[in-house]
């Protein structure tokens, strides 16, 4: 049996991000032939990809990349965060956001038939990597935001992992400290929409009839009930509008009005938090 070492194995682990004793047993398998025991482990791996689908994948990274008119922002996962902070992970992930920013696609679908450099799709490029790995990797979020003017924050969750969450803003106005305030609070706060009025009326009328109803069952007065329930649905609309929520960084303003003050009209967002 091969005299295998222990920096061969730590060294041949960071560069894949292989699991301990599938590193070592392809170094004893290839003779300590470091190069040989990469094309073992990535023949195993792709034999594993299939065994690996109904995997969970909890870890990973956020990616941005910003463009003209529009910015790229992707969710890429895995299942541990071992994985999550290795280079080749982190290079996939670079790989994969630069072909979907120059492509201009817009969902996950469209995102894994991109081709990139060398002629394979996104698919292929992730499920080769995955299979090195030896773990699941997917492609699980995409989304593409235009607009006049960016603000990018990509929060670290840990200073060992990449970006654990990415906030894109769209706005438009001269005050990029404000903006970028504010996507610093969409980070925090995870509205859903801009504003109250993006609200589908469906998901207004549901809240609408179970704050009702809970009124009713706590005995309000029926002729309270109309401005009990408006109440209610305001506090609705402060979980779900990014306008109507209380800013982080002062809770007696809401961010609509300091985005007025400020002179900035936002005109999306789009925020990804890997896992959620």
């Amino acid at each position: 049996m091969a005299d295998v070492s222990l920096a061969d194995i730590k060294a041949l682990r960071e560069r894949l991000g292989t699991g301990m004793v599938d590193t070592k047993n392809a170094l004893v398998e290839a003779e300590g032939d470091i190069e040989k025991a990469v094309e073992i482990l990535r023949l195993k791996g792709a034999k594993g990809n299939a065994k690996r689908a109904d995997r969970s994948t909890s870890e990973g990274l956020v990616g941005v990349v910003e463009s003209a008119t529009a910015v790229t922002l992707i969710e890429l996962a895995c299942e541990t965060d071992f994985v999550a902070k290795n280079d080749r992970f982190i290079a996939l992930g670079q790989t994969v956001l630069q072909a979907l920013a120059d492509s201009g696609a817009e969902d996950v679908d469209a995102a894994n038939a991109v081709i990139v450099e060398g002629g394979k799709s996104v698919k292929d490029t992730i499920d080769d990597q995955a299979a090195v790995i030896g773990e699941k990797v997917e492609l699980r979020r995409v989304a593409r935001i235009t607009g006049d003017t960016f603000s990018i924050y990509l929060h670290r969750t840990s200073k060992d992992l990449p970006p654990q969450v990415g906030v894109v803003l769209a706005y438009s106005g001269d005050d990029a400290d404000t903006a970028r305030s504010i996507a610093q609070h969409i980070s925090f706060a995870d509205p859903q929409y801009v504003s109250k009025e993006q609200v589908p009326a469906e998901s207004v009328e549901n809240e609408r009839r179970i704050v009702e109803e809970i009124s009713r069952g706590e005995g309000k007065p029926e002729a309270a009930l109309p401005k009990i329930v408006a109440g209610r649905l305001g506090a609705y609309f402060k979980q779900v509008a990014l306008l109507e929520q209380d800013y982080a960084k002062d809770t007696k303003l809401s961010v609509g009005k300091v985005a007025a003050d400020a002179g900035l009209t936002i005109t999306d967002f789009v925020r990804f938090k890997v896992g959620a």
